[in-house]
């Protein structure tokens, strides 16, 4: 069997150019059909060539310009190609890099979290601030609780004030068509008819409330929430790389762990300050908070106190004086209906 190899080995063919060398006409199919058309037709009379020979002029080896053309843009292609091969691995490694971050992190804090759930692991607590944050969410509890009250009775009244408005206009007709008790139904139709005024400027005021007490919830509460959101992520992020630290120190100190306790002490640095940052964040807005928070419910229990009086003690003007004196202005009559060209 070697016998038979080594006779076909020495029976294949190598291709020779003109100075001797070996070489494989495959690596450019361009040119091999350039120097097969030229072979064959001859060259064609529209293109330049270029000869070379040797001192003396012997015309062999005619090349057409446009397998060189061809050449370099064949090159230029391969090189562009590659500039944008590297550009896309390139892209492809910085996305892999963040996931391994990201993949890094989500596992040592998951691990923190287990560790915490099972009493296993240690975790950094700031008494004083945990307990701010405690109470706000009591607070935000109740403060929720208030505003769907407030909500449920400013619908069930808008009810009562749109009943109050329908059985005087009832009133009223009656009062026309019924001359025996026109008297009855006149002043039965303006005593329901002043109620429905004075319910509309109660509504005003319950409506406001409403308005000031969702702002306060939903928006000024919850935005400090977000912040205690991420300063509790930050916590769990820096107790995790302190573990990861701690565990370091505990082992072997050579050469390849000195490296990855140096490489853990930078980001539990990173973490650290991260963690601190938010611990001042949330102790300033709860701060502000606290005091925004007494600053608008001073206000608007007031109003809700002087509305209500006012209105259940028929005091018509200073129901008016007690919106006067909050800002607050009432809508038209008919203000919410669309217009002639709207219906249509």
């Amino acid at each position: 069997m070697a016998e038979s190899m080594m006779s076909k080995a020495a029976t294949m063919e190598i291709p020779i150019n003109s100075n001797g060398d070996s070489r494989n006409l495959a690596e450019d199919d361009s040119l091999e059909q350039d120097l097969q058309q030229v072979m064959v037709s001859g060259p064609n009379l529209n293109e330049t060539s270029i000869v070379s020979g040797g001192y003396g002029g012997t015309t062999e080896g005619i090349i057409p310009t446009s397998s060189i053309k061809g050449s370099n843009m064949h090159h230029t292609s391969s090189n562009s190609s590659m500039t944008a091969e590297e550009a896309t691995r390139g892209i492809a490694v910085e996305k892999f890099d963040i996931v391994k971050k990201w993949g890094l992190n989500t596992y040592k804090c998951t691990k923190q979290m287990i560790s915490e759930r099972f009493g296993r692991g240690s975790r950094t607590v700031d008494l004083e601030l945990e307990a701010q944050i405690e109470v706000l969410r009591e607070t935000k509890r109740k403060y929720e609780s208030v505003l769907h009250l407030a909500r449920a009775l400013t619908n069930h009244f808008y009810s009562m004030v749109q009943t109050q408005h329908a059985l005087g206009d009832t009133f009223a007709d009656l009062s026309q068509k019924s001359p025996e008790l026109r008297d009855e139904f006149g002043y039965n139709a303006e005593t329901q008819k002043l109620l429905c005024k004075n319910g509309e400027t109660l509504l005003g005021a319950i409506n406001f409330f409403v308005s000031s007490i969702n702002t306060l919830v939903n928006k000024t509460m919850e935005d400090t929430l977000m912040t205690i959101k991420m300063y509790e992520n930050a916590r769990l992020e820096f107790d995790a790389y302190r573990a990861d630290l701690e565990e370091l120190n505990l082992g072997p100190r050579d050469a390849v762990t000195m490296a990855r306790i140096e490489a853990a002490q930078q980001q539990y640095q990173i973490h650290k300050d991260k963690y601190e940052r938010l611990r001042n964040d949330v102790t300033i807005k709860l701060k502000f908070l606290e005091e925004n928070k007494v600053k608008v419910m001073h206000k608007q229990l007031l109003l809700f106190h002087n509305a209500i009086s006012a209105y259940f003690a028929g005091n018509q003007q200073q129901l008016e004086q007690t919106l006067k004196q909050f800002n607050i202005k009432l809508k038209p009559p008919g203000a919410d209906k669309p217009s002639w060209l709207e219906e249509q």
